[in-house]
């Protein structure tokens, strides 16, 4: 009896006692025990508690358990189920049109089977019906191993979204930095406030028709779904969703919309009604939150945000102290030089993570001796990771972040014309655009404001 038919026949128990089918997480345990998974190994994958997949699956035991009139656990689950082929194999294929009870378990006809499975099918896509547990779909998402510690990050968000009814958050900052892991950690915080939890990464440029397009199959069948075709149409129907249903989105990758080689948030021609999009998503009332993930923050978020519309604006900075845990697992010596490292490379966890490997395979480990060194030491890929943000500049925005890598004193706007030779209104978009990319920042001396370039990108420019 391979899997889909024991899921099969332990949806026609769950349904007979409870007049519902096996919810996702239900499916996933059902699967995970056949597979003989953990129950670690199941939360693990489904981005949810070992506690909360312990204590749903002992629900579904005690259920499978009544109405088999026998006890089942996860450790007898595939033996009692195996026993139903047995049986099953005795059945006359003459039956049609009947349901047989062997071993107080259900075995169907083929055209019982078939009819189970279109009323099952029927049930999962109908968009009418909500499930137990929120419908999860993280197919576009990469696999979280490690989450380190982002406790007032999510608590911010999760007040925004629950108790603020927050419709659009952007959520900010530097490759690596940990967007993707700190929201896709926040769906295990909060799910149960929702009834569809959809992640998309947007990492090769869908035109917004494609998008909407994927994600009005998910709230019906595909292969009966009737999908507009005006996008018009598509983004009224999206919304009656996000209306009618409890709804988080997760999209990200904004970045990969934009030009290369223009100032920061400039839509790619064929994506300007993403802006549109956007603005629908804080402007029309629905019960719905849409998180967007960014290296550089869209031109219209601040329009949007000055409207005093339900938007907020989150950007990621320095793991600190929780960043200690990295060099924990990589098994670093000389803990009490590790705030250096955290501080040079800015807190950023994939940095983090690629200079402790260095330091692992080059230095047995030893921090103090990598210190040696009193430059910062970019290994091939943090030189990488900044060649992906280098490239992406404008004309102008190279060449103030070139004189600003090469000048051994911070510099203001006076200096900077004198020796960019851009004009004054040039120079003030090319450093707005710069900050929004969080590669330049702000620093105030007597009252004078002072720009300073990203302490590695600006290394990585004095090596190119």
């Amino acid at each position: 009896m391979d899997i889909e038919e024991v899921l099969e026949l332990a949806d026609h128990l769950i349904f007979t006692k409870t007049g519902k089918h096996l919810d996702h997480l239900q499916q996933a345990i059902l699967r995970g025990t056949i597979q003989n998974c953990t129950y670690s190994e199941i939360a693990e994958d489904h981005y949810a508690s070992e506690s909360h997949v312990k204590w749903v699956g002992s629900e579904l035991w005690k259920m499978i358990s009544e109405e088999l009139g026998e006890t089942v656990k996860k450790s007898n689950f595939r033996a009692i189920f195996e026993k139903g082929k047995i049986y099953k194999n005795k059945i006359s294929s003459a039956i049609v049109g009947e349901t047989v009870t062997v071993h107080h378990i259900n075995i169907c006809s083929e055209s019982e089977r078939a009819k189970a499975q279109q009323q099952k099918q029927s049930h999962l896509n109908d968009p009418e019906i909500t499930p137990n547990q929120p419908y999860i779909d993280l197919n576009d998402a990469p696999k979280i191993t490690k989450f380190y510690d982002r406790t007032q990050e999510l608590s911010t968000l999760e007040k925004w979204i629950i108790e603020d009814g927050v419709q659009l958050i952007t959520l900010l900052g530097l490759s690596g930095i940990g967007k993707t892991t700190l929201s896709l950690h926040l769906i295990d915080e909060i799910k149960t406030n929702f009834d569809y939890i959809i992640y998309r990464s947007l990492g090769f440029a869908p035109t917004l028709d494609e998008t909407l397009t994927n994600l009005l199959e998910i709230f019906g069948n595909p292969d009966k779904i009737e999908i507009p075709l005006k996008l018009e149409t598509k983004l009224s129907q999206l919304f009656n969703y996000l209306r009618q249903y409890r709804c988080l989105l997760i999209l990200d990758d904004i970045q990969m919309l934009f030009f290369e080689g223009q100032l920061a948030g400039h839509y790619q021609s064929g994506y300007e009604n993403y802006q549109l999009f956007y603005k629908k998503i804080a402007e029309v009332c629905h019960q719905s939150c849409v998180i967007l993930n960014s290296w550089e923050k869209p031109r219209e978020i601040e329009k949007i945000e000055f409207e005093n519309l339900p938007v907020r604006t989150l950007i990621l900075g320095s793991l600190g102290l929780a960043a200690q845990n990295i060099f924990r697992d990589k098994n670093l010596s000389n803990p009490e030089t590790w705030d250096i490292l955290i501080n040079t490379y800015q807190g950023n966890p994939l940095w983090l993570g690629m200079i402790a490997t260095l330091i692992q395979e080059l230095f047995n480990s030893r921090v103090t001796e990598f210190l040696y060194y009193d430059e910062p030491i970019l290994c091939d890929s943090l030189q990488e990771q900044l060649k992906l943000h280098f490239q992406r500049l404008s004309p102008q925005e190279k060449t103030v972040i070139t004189v600003l890598s090469h000048s051994s004193e911070i510099m203001n706007l006076q200096s900077l014309a004198t020796q960019t030779k851009l004009s004054n209104s040039e120079l003030l978009n090319t450093i707005q655009s710069l900050i929004r990319r969080f590669l330049v920042v702000r620093e105030e001396q007597d009252n004078v404001t002072f720009f300073i370039v990203n302490p590695l990108l600006k290394e990585y420019v004095k090596k190119i």
